[in-house]
């Protein structure tokens, strides 16, 4: 007898050539079955005979989840594969045959649409994407084309993904196996439908019964979790096309299994898929849009802590998936997101004009004002690590109109913060600054030269200050700050009415000073060679990296920027560095 949500027969004169575990066979039911299954006349159904008794395992289970969620049976069919029943019979041989009968949605999984060469146009056709799909995602204009209708795209495939998986969750169900192979987009109501559920699990299973609330609650909360992980790694190889390379894909779970914080995500892509700029890569750009919405859902959602993993309705209000026309009320995170990466994408562009400089100031002073960590004993759990210099508010001078005595092209430099203990409050600050010394007169176009590295060491002690803002009649950089505050944009999150006269900072004690410097090859025999490569680096490094007792406060951290404040009142402009050195 055949069971599930249709009868079907059983006909001896049915053959069909099914030699491996899970081969697909697909046909038309015509008017042998019309009389039995009405509502499969006609239908394009899939026949997947499962063989080893774990694939039969997870095909009943299958049905078991159906039955569960039959009771909104249209909302399920809307986001998740249609499990029409299943064939079962005792064959010859004494083992039983069981063929699971579920919905035809395309030949194509997600990740066989991703691997197309014109995947783009022929999904949005598939999709038929129309005004309404492109007013429920929100319009995007900024960019170019191709980032715009990529962007449009997977905004619909996410919020589609997100309501599915939202629907299983909200029944207390957890799918445990979201990949690109198990998504299917149908062509007939254009959506995407979720895979079989034969590895489906009950938040309320095998609970404790000595502490079943807190059992049963961290239990959803993991299961959760996890599941929002799997759609996260979706979500980037959906953006990010590399990470369909087996290769690169390992290399950014590499990023996530060494324990580093998800925020700084964007600083290790940038290095590992060989793109100084995000200007270059499509999928960069759709991140780093609406001030880097796309990062922030990005490290939400593969959060290493599961209690830190958005949700999906969470997801579904986020403005990256919601739009500039969508009016989405910003949380304070997300404004201080907003900020801090503006300001790197302004200094990334390496394009100081007059402009550019004020904007960066503005926003430096604004993430002060809303940093989250203003006590030196959070300083000292957030500091540690490694600090990418990305900008200061003080003076720049390069290369340009001058003729040094050694011409010197500066590369990264970095700012690694370690604690000495964890019974006191001081830290060990070392600066490394990596530079080229270039030879010949050829330099303009090329580069080479010898490799060198100047490394300064401090120690310093922290302890609770406050940053003093000296008021002045005629400052025009106050008074724009001042305007910026008093508008309805900033009232709501600024939680101050006028320009204050001082904010809460971590006043830095500095002690004596180690400086060193490393060359690949010597420059000559003479010792004022060495000397100009020194003046050189100080005169295009900002003094605070190279005498770090200049450095007397700090302003703001969290998990990926950080500022520091100089003597001279000048501010330094940090991003957190992830990157291995085999990666370089």
């Amino acid at each position: 007898m055949i069971r599930g949500l249709y009868q079907f027969p059983w006909r001896k004169n049915w053959t069909m050539s099914l030699d491996s575990r899970c081969l697909i066979s697909r046909f038309s039911i015509v008017s042998a079955l019309a009389l039995e299954v009405g509502p499969l006349y006609n239908t394009k159904v899939v026949l997947r005979r499962l063989k080893t008794a774990q694939a039969q395992r997870r095909g009943k289970r299958a049905i078991e989840v159906l039955k569960k969620l039959a009771r909104r049976r249209l909302m399920y069919h809307s986001y998740s594969m249609q499990v029409h029943g299943y064939i079962s019979s005792l064959m010859s041989n004494g083992h039983s045959s069981f063929t699971l009968v579920h919905g035809h949605h395309s030949s194509f999984s997600l990740r066989h649409w991703l691997q197309q060469s014109d995947w783009l146009p022929t999904l949005e056709a598939t999709l038929a994407l129309d005004e309404e799909s492109v007013r429920k995602v929100g319009d995007t204009t900024t960019g170019g084309p191709a980032v715009s209708r990529h962007s449009r795209l997977i905004r619909v495939l996410m919020r589609d993904l997100l309501i599915g998986v939202n629907y299983l969750h909200s029944h207390g169900l957890a799918h445990t196996e979201l990949r690109l192979e198990n998504v299917h987009i149908s062509p007939v109501d254009r959506h995407v439908k979720v895979g079989i559920l034969g590895n489906a699990a009950y938040f309320h299973e095998n609970a404790g019964s000595d502490n079943a609330p807190e059992n049963n609650l961290d239990r959803r909360q993991m299961m959760i979790a996890f599941d929002m992980r799997c759609v996260g790694f979706m979500m980037a190889k959906m953006v990010l096309q590399e990470l369909m390379d087996p290769l690169i894909f390992t290399k950014f779970k590499s990023f996530f299994t060494k324990g580093h914080d998800p925020s700084c995500l964007r600083e290790y892509l940038l290095r590992v898929l060989e793109h100084r700029l995000s200007s270059g890569n499509v999928g960069l750009q759709i991140l780093d849009r609406n001030w880097g919405a796309g990062w922030n859902l990005l490290s939400l959602l593969l959060a290493n802590k599961p209690s830190k993993r958005i949700s999906c309705l969470e997801a579904l209000r986020h403005p990256f998936l919601c739009g500039p026309r969508w009016r989405v009320a910003p949380s304070k995170e997300i404004i201080r997101w907003g900020l801090g990466s503006t300001a790197v994408r302004i200094a990334e562009e390496y394009i100081y004009s007059r402009p550019q400089r004020r904007k960066l100031s503005h926003f430096i002073e604004l993430m002060e004002m809303l940093t989250p960590h203003s006590k030196p004993k959070h300083w000292l759990e957030v500091i540690p690590g490694k600090w990418r210099f990305l900008y200061s508010t003080g003076r720049h001078i390069g290369l340009t109109l001058r003729q040094p005595p050694a011409r010197v092209l500066i590369g990264d430099v970095c700012l690694t913060v370690a604690r000495d203990s964890k019974l006191n409050n001081r830290l060990s600050l070392t600066s490394d600054i990596e530079f080229t010394v270039m030879r010949g007169r050829n330099w303009p176009h090329d580069k080479i030269g010898v490799n060198g590295k100047l490394v300064g060491y401090s120690s310093s002690r922290i302890q609770a200050g406050r940053r003093l803002y000296l008021k002045e009649e005629n400052t025009t950089s106050q008074h724009v700050l001042a305007q910026k505050l008093s508008s309805q944009k900033w009232r709501k999150v600024i939680p101050f009415d006028e320009l204050p006269s001082s904010l809460p900072a971590v006043k830095l004690v500095p002690a004596d000073i180690d400086l060193t410097m490393k060359l690949d090859d010597p420059l000559s025999e003479d010792v004022d060679a060495a000397r100009n490569v020194i003046q050189e680096v100080r005169t295009q490094v900002p003094p605070e990296l190279f005498d770090l007792s200049k450095l007397i406060c700090g302003t703001y951290v969290d998990s990926r920027l950080l500022i520091l404040r100089s003597v001279d009142g000048s501010a330094l402009l940090f991003t957190r560095s992830c990157l291995d050195e085999n990666h370089r």
